[in-house]
């Protein structure tokens, strides 16, 4: 963790674009809270693969940028994209005054046949330092338990290595619960050369059903005793909450002594359940 100590603590919070404008209304008064609570370096706005949600994308994060005055990174999926395709939106997003892309392979659409002109990560990161050079910080993605994907742990470093070598100046990992995978990836990276901040992605835990489902879907593991936690609560919310945000909290912390560079918040458009675990961090 050697490399992760030095650097300054980075917070960050993720949406995604609401689909009506009750939705963004709501999403503008959640953003209002967490900047005031949490003061982020930048919020992030999910982006879906091949057209699904890329206008509302846009839409959220030029009327976020307007509204709170932040920082936003917009994520930026390239399979199923054409390099004019995404050479149209990296374009817009300058004009628009984005400095921070969140860059991804993402998952190809349903019923759709062509990878587009790439393939993985790597070559979109590649794609925008060649065009941009400087122009965009850009986040990758990190897989402290494995892409669900990849061939094996090894294959899956290296890769997240090509898009680092490819020009990320930082990577955000997929939420875990498994505090020991963190550091033994950090150790690897290390290991590996790599010097760069790799911030840890906090999903709190509020209801485990979606939870459940979700994890499956991501590839992220919930641990044998957290099932049987979670499972004992049965249909009580508010105990489920209770223990999510201490369990939580408590991870988020040992994250923050032991070197973690920040932690960035998966809020599904939400600010109680994280706010609930930054009020019990001493940062």
């Amino acid at each position: 963790m050697k490399s992760q100590q030095k650097l300054k603590k980075q917070f960050s919070c993720e949406f995604f674009p609401p689909k009506t404008e009750q939705g963004m209304e709501k999403l503008f008064a959640t953003a209002e809270t967490l900047s005031q609570k949490i003061d982020p370096k930048f919020f992030s706005v999910t982006f879906g693969a091949g057209g699904s949600t890329r206008e509302t994308t846009f839409t959220a994060v030029a009327s976020l940028m307007r509204y709170t005055g932040r920082e936003v990174a917009p994520h930026l999926s390239c399979i199923g994209s054409s390099k004019q395709q995404l050479m149209d939106i990296l374009a817009d997003y300058q004009q628009q005054g984005v400095k921070r892309i969140v860059a991804l392979r993402g998952d190809l659409p349903s019923g759709t046949v062509s990878h587009g002109d790439f393939t993985h990560a790597n070559q979109l990161v590649s794609f925008i330092r060649e065009n941009y050079q400087d122009q965009f910080k850009i986040e990758v993605a990190a897989y402290p338990e494995t892409h669900p994907q990849a061939v094996s742990a090894r294959k899956d470093l290296l890769h997240f290595l090509q898009k680092v070598n490819a020009g990320a100046d930082a990577a955000i990992t997929q939420y875990f619960y498994n505090i020991d995978s963190y550091f033994y990836f950090i150790d690897d990276c290390e290991k590996a050369g790599l010097d760069l901040p790799i911030v840890p992605g906090i999903m709190p835990i509020t209801n485990y059903s979606n939870l459940s489902r979700f994890s499956e879907m991501c590839g992220a593991e919930l641990p044998q005793w957290l099932r049987r936690k979670l499972e004992s609560y049965a249909d009580d919310a508010e105990s489920i909450k209770d223990f999510g945000a201490e369990f939580m909290s408590s991870m988020c912390q040992r994250l923050l002594d032991m070197g973690a560079p920040g932690l960035h918040f998966y809020t599904m458009n939400q600010s109680e359940a994280s706010l609930r675990i930054w009020s019990n961090l001493s940062k």
